[in-house]
């Protein structure tokens, strides 16, 4: 029912020519959803209000709620409905001259509080437009919206899981122009071993749209047993950041969708902060993230960081800032902890590169680190990645490598065969156990600081696997066996003519 609702509102979109593709499709029926979200999630709290005796302040005020415009059999609709949509002023539907919706919406303030709902709505719209030329068009999807129940447990449930699936459809539609994308599967893996526990708080500093703080909540509901547990996972377990507009817009989506009824997503850019003015109350217990790779940061930016830490490499200051916003002070579940997705390039490069890893090893417990087969983030990009899980007992005294194999007869990884979660069985099944392995090895990490830090470890249990070499190696084995074969043809030769 819902899946065929959301293919017609989207089959209508197709037939606007302001829109182009997935790309302005799927934030445009997000913007239209998180308003008839936000009027359900609103009616609700009128209702406990009334019931509570208590005083309720809406977020959104008449004639601005979806009620008020969207769910009437008479509401405005085609030129009128865009006027009121787009224009700063117009007639607004209950015959008033006042401001547009979307100069309404922006406009918003709330009460001082950091995650206060006015606030977020108007960082949404302050960050979208909308694009349709067609107002009976975009009518015709307000009618179909207003026909989902946002209260609905069942229908949320639902929601959730065809929300996901249309941000991989989009996120496919980019290209490699698109958001990057951490696969699903290397997501869960992340969470499953790292562990949060109702009761930690846990943060992504560069959520993108929420995939890993949409996991670490599924992972957290089933721990829910009490009403104070329930409370405790709505409002102090998740953080995120998120300086897009756009993501920022999907990742509040997706987190309500999933059932957070107010995601604590900043909207500015989690390095904009001095590393040495973050104190121990501004720590959380653990980080989950995949940041950026290959961008670059203004002066502005790399001056929040240390002297002989200071470098434009994306990736290389949020490992900075990771490590900085850690809790060192040991809580209920154990010390605090990290699982970071960082390039391959991170593992071996030098200078500033080197310093950082060097502060690493000396002031935390790099336990482990998971080597991704090439391709695992394809078509998103071909660079090769890996995981580094780390905590606060430190320092490190050996690392252990895993080496994430591909499935037997796999060369590599496709948009429509990706990484499945089962994959990750093998190192779950090792992760407690620790065993040297062909695919597990360990590095005392003296060896590793007397080679300047270069973390970029072979696996030296692995058997040789020429299917997958790059041409030149594969070249360069050939030839080395062949030498081989030669050198032992004319020893066996030379002792047959000694015999005669």
């Amino acid at each position: 029912m819902l899946g065929s609702l959301l293919k017609t509102a989207r089959d209508i979109m197709r037939k606007d020519k302001g829109l182009n593709g997935d790309l302005d499709r799927l934030p445009m029926l997000t913007w239209i959803m998180f308003l008839k979200f936000m009027d359900d999630l609103e009616r609700q709290r009128e209702i406990d209000a009334e019931l509570s005796e208590k005083r309720f302040r809406p977020a959104i005020e008449p004639p601005y709620r979806w009620r008020d415009w969207a769910a009437r059999e008479d509401g405005i609709t085609g030129d009128e409905l865009l006027a009121f949509v787009n224009q700063d002023t117009c007639i607004r539907p209950d015959g008033t001259k006042g401001q547009g919706l979307f100069r309404y919406l922006r406009g918003l303030s709330g009460r001082g509080d950091r995650y206060d709902r006015r606030d977020v709505i108007a960082t949404v719209f302050r960050g979208i437009d909308n694009r349709m030329r067609s107002g009976y068009l975009l009518r015709d999807i307000v009618n179909k919206v207003d026909g989902i129940h946002f209260t609905a447990s069942d229908e949320l449930h639902t929601l959730g899981a065809l929300y996901e699936s249309m941000l991989r459809e989009m996120r496919d539609a980019a290209g490699d122009s698109g958001e990057f994308y951490t696969p699903r599967a290397v997501v869960r893996f992340m969470v499953k071993v790292t562990n949060p526990r109702l009761g930690e708080s846990v943060l992504d500093p560069a959520c993108g749209t929420a995939g890993f703080l949409v996991e670490t909540f599924e992972h957290l509901k089933a721990q829910v047993r009490t009403v104070e547990d329930r409370e405790t996972l709505q409002n102090s377990s998740l953080y995120g950041t998120e300086p897009k507009s756009l993501p920022y817009l999907l990742a509040q989506m997706n987190l309500l969708l999933h059932g957070l009824e107010a995601p604590n997503i900043d909207p500015g850019n989690a390095l904009d902060v001095k590393l040495s003015e973050i104190g121990e109350d501004d720590r959380v217990d653990v980080i989950l993230t995949n940041p950026p790779f290959g961008g670059e940061e203004e002066r502005g930016i790399q001056n929040n960081f240390p002297d002989d830490k200071r470098t434009s490499e994306t990736a290389l200051l949020f490992l900075q800032l990771i490590m900085r916003s850690l809790r060192r002070t040991k809580g209920q579940f154990g010390p605090s902890r990290a699982a970071v997705v960082v390039p391959n390039g991170m593992l071996f490069a030098e200078g500033v590169c080197a310093r950082i890893k060097a502060e690493l090893l000396r002031d935390f417990n790099l336990h482990t680190v998971v080597r991704l087969p090439e391709g695992v983030f394809a078509p998103y990009t071909g660079i090769p990645a890996n995981i580094l899980f780390f905590d606060t007992i430190g320092p490190t005294r050996d690392i252990w490598f895993y080496q994430q194999p591909l499935p037997t007869g796999r060369r590599n990884y496709t948009k429509t065969q990706p990484i499945q979660f089962d994959e990750f069985a093998g190192c779950i099944a090792w992760w407690t156990a620790r065993e040297p392995s062909e695919n597990a090895w360990a590095v005392n990490a003296e060896e590793i600081a007397a080679a300047g830090y270069n973390l970029d470890r072979k696996n030296p249990n692995a058997k040789a696997d020429l299917e997958h070499l790059p041409p030149e190696e594969l070249v360069r084995s050939i030839i080395d066996k062949e030498k081989r074969i030669l050198t032992l043809m004319a020893e066996i030769e030379q002792a047959l003519g000694a015999k005669e």
